[in-house]
């Protein structure tokens, strides 16, 4: 499965789109894959989160905001995974919809250990993430890195 994953994304980025065109077709690709309601690509600056590209015709809440806040922000800061299964019972959750029950981050990373932007996942059902959601999108971080 793996493999099938990493030939389509390969096949994404092998065009060599612009970044903004790239975010999007992987985007859709993450939501059409899983199923997910909505998949935003963000990129990490020393100070700040910016949306990069998402799925669906409405954006966000918030398009870019500081490096400290939200759960992109606690994603960014422990450099690992953060998987909320009801936000709405978060306090460091910015609204991104207000239909949002659950939301899964997962880290893009440089060679190193900088996160160099984010994997944002929402859903409106509480608890909508599992193991395997958490494997599959750190298995995308990981071939995606070249966008960033």
């Amino acid at each position: 499965m793996q493999a099938r994953h990493a030939a389509a994304l390969h096949s994404i980025l092998a065009g060599k789109p612009d970044r903004a065109t790239g975010a999007k077709r992987i985007a859709e690709w993450i939501a059409r894959e899983r199923q997910y309601r909505w998949v935003g690509l963000y990129e990490v600056t020393a100070t700040d989160i910016g949306m990069i590209s998402c799925t669906g015709s409405e954006p966000p809440a918030f398009l870019r905001f500081p490096i400290s806040r939200g759960l992109c922000g606690a994603a960014v800061a422990a450099g690992s995974i953060v998987n909320v299964g009801n936000v709405q019972a978060d306090p460091r959750w910015l609204t991104t919809f207000g239909s949002t029950r659950s939301e899964i981050i997962v880290p893009v990373f440089a060679r190193g250990s900088r996160v160099l932007g984010l994997i944002d996942v929402e859903s409106d059902a509480l608890n909508a993430f599992t193991d395997a959601d958490e494997q599959f999108l750190a298995h995308c971080a990981t071939m995606i890195s070249s966008l960033f």
